[in-house]
């Protein structure tokens, strides 16, 4: 499938800004399933940007500053993703849990793609006892990875409210578990934690869901948004395998990895510093449009 994406955060400000410095990270990375065809950025006003480094886990990120008064900040990220990537099949042969934490536990590679890099709790993601016990009742360590992840991806859709009232996007992890409700971050969070409190590398995923409008409707231009859902690794054969607790799916041709990280700090799509005052607007927009709907 053939995608393309518009991704368009407006910030209007009630006195001029006087200065911004930001990391984007809205340039969709390398990864497996998945190629990037075309890509643009642009900025209102004009502003230098140049690439950095990723502090942590992996993005394309893009730091961006400008130094003239601004009111209205306009970014605009569009990209052409193929996404060809496979509906995982759990199997009798798979790993199990206690093994794939083992070999986990032996890896000495310490890269941003490594499990090594996702074993541990993470600043926004601790390891929390109520989600480790709720959570430990789909994690037996004899049990299938694969059949693991999908059976604590479905549960945590059928049992939490989706709501974004529940939740903003600073509130832990224990909050939206003892709430049962919450949105996509909330969720993957969640079931980061309880992953990682069995001993498997779990990492959190930025990007896009394409989202279908109901039947006899057309699609509605914009009314897409960020997702964010989980990757466990699953063994050496088997590598980062995706898995969306929101909507109880496995990560396949419908999803668009963005970036990778330890938790939302490590991927947010924008953030950074800003000088000024006064009251401060923000409208994001999101299209995730298939290009090529008749050939999937």
């Amino acid at each position: 499938m053939l995608y393309r994406i518009r991704h368009v955060t407006r910030f209007e400000y009630a006195e001029p800004a006087a200065f911004a410095r930001n990391n984007l990270r809205l340039q969709p990375i390398l990864w497996s399933g998945q190629v990037l065809e075309d890509y643009a950025l642009t900025i209102q006003p004009r502003a230098r940007t140049h690439p950095v480094r990723a502090e942590a886990g992996l993005a394309n990120v893009v730091r961006m500053v400008i130094e003239e008064p601004a009111r209205v900040l306009v970014i605009e990220s569009s990209a052409r993703v193929r996404v060809d990537r496979p509906v995982p099949a759990p199997s009798p042969t798979d790993p199990s849990i206690g093994e794939v934490a083992r070999l986990a536990r032996e890896v000495r590679d310490a890269g941003p793609a490594s499990p090594a890099a996702y074993l541990f709790p993470s600043p926004r993601i601790p390891l929390e006892r109520d989600i480790a016990e709720w959570c430990a009742a789909e994690l037996a360590q004899d049990r299938g990875v694969l059949e693991a992840a999908i059976a604590l991806a479905t549960r945590i859709q059928r049992e939490f409210a989706f709501d974004p009232s529940a939740t903003l996007v600073d509130t832990p992890p224990h909050q939206a578990f003892a709430k049962r409700g919450g949105v996509c971050q909330d969720f993957a969070q969640i079931m980061i934690s309880g992953l990682r409190a069995a001993g498997l590398p779990a990492a959190y995923v930025s990007g896009y869901i394409r989202t279908l409008p109901p039947p006899g409707q057309p699609r509605l231009a914009g009314a897409d948004a960020t997702h964010a859902w989980v990757l466990v690794w699953a063994g050496p054969a088997l590598g980062w395998v995706g898995v969306d607790p929101t909507n109880g799916i496995w990560m396949a041709g419908d999803h668009v990895v963005v970036a990778i990280g330890r938790d939302y700090a490590d991927v947010a799509p924008i953030d950074g510093i800003m000088l000024g005052y006064g009251a401060q607007k923000l409208d994001v927009s999101v299209d995730v449009e298939p290009l090529d709907e008749g050939s999937s």
